[in-house]
């Protein structure tokens, strides 16, 4: 079943749907979602496509429909940083226009997205009509703040195949929430990030990556392959990952 056939959810105080998806998108009611269509044009964005870009003016916001994408950040020496990744359902390239600043970072796609672009004008005024959506979106914000707030403490408390294991383990947890895990209990984690990627989030090189991939393959913990890896066991390598004689 697609995103845009998908059955009506009921909101959840983070945006949950009812059973366990998450996102902006399916927190909505029928009505709602009706509403936003009717103001948005589809697109779809080609693998390695910005949504949006940092510094821009904000003139419109995107929902995810199907696909994956990832949020960066340009550091002054011109080097990007992954800050988040975000997928069906999502509410991308939002707080500038809310915040009424240029965009603080950019949004580009890592599969081919499906994507409602709403101009920043309509999207305000649908927000100005539905109380309970502004309220949805104010969740949205706190939630990727405490999110944030939880990668620098991870990066503080843990290193290496620790910190990695932490990482995949939150990849693996959003994954199963759009696609159920294999019948043998593993989760192919669904953003295709690089390993160049996976560094760049945990704020490590490559090589200290492929390291850490190497200790998580030897404990049975993951399967890997071309920008993909599979999770085995989750409740293991968190466990790994929770565990301080890991580091």
């Amino acid at each position: 079943m697609t995103e845009r056939n998908a059955p009506p959810y009921n909101s959840g105080p983070n945006g949950h749907g009812p059973n366990g998806r998450q996102g902006f998108w399916y927190a909505l009611d029928d009505a709602q979602r009706a509403a936003l269509r009717e103001v948005s044009r589809p697109r779809l964005y080609a693998a390695k496509r910005p949504l949006c870009y940092q510094g821009e003016q904000s003139d419109h916001i995107v929902i995810i429909e199907s696909g994956w994408a990832k949020v960066t950040s340009s550091t002054e020496d011109g080097h990007d940083v992954v800050l988040a990744v975000r997928g069906p359902g999502d509410l991308v390239c939002e707080s500038a226009v809310l915040g009424g600043r240029h965009r603080s970072a950019t949004v580009t796609a890592l599969s081919p997205v499906r994507g409602l672009v709403v101009p920043a004008a309509r999207f305000t005024g649908f927000l100005d009509a539905n109380a309970a959506v502004w309220r949805l979106v104010s969740n949205t914000f706190v939630d990727r703040l405490d999110a944030a707030d939880r990668r620098l403490q991870a990066h503080v408390a843990a290193k290496g195949a620790q910190r990695l294991a932490l990482l995949l383990s939150n990849l693996a947890e959003l994954s199963a929430r759009h696609v159920p895990p294999s019948a043998d209990g593993s989760i192919e984690i669904a953003p295709p990030l690089s390993q160049e990627e996976l560094g760049s989030w945990m704020d490590a090189s490559r090589e200290t990556v492929a390291r850490a991939l190497n200790t998580l393959r030897r404990s049975g913990l993951v399967r890997t392959g071309w920008r993909r890896v599979t999770v085995v066991d989750l409740p293991r390598l968190r466990a790994y990952a929770d565990d301080p004689s890991s580091s």
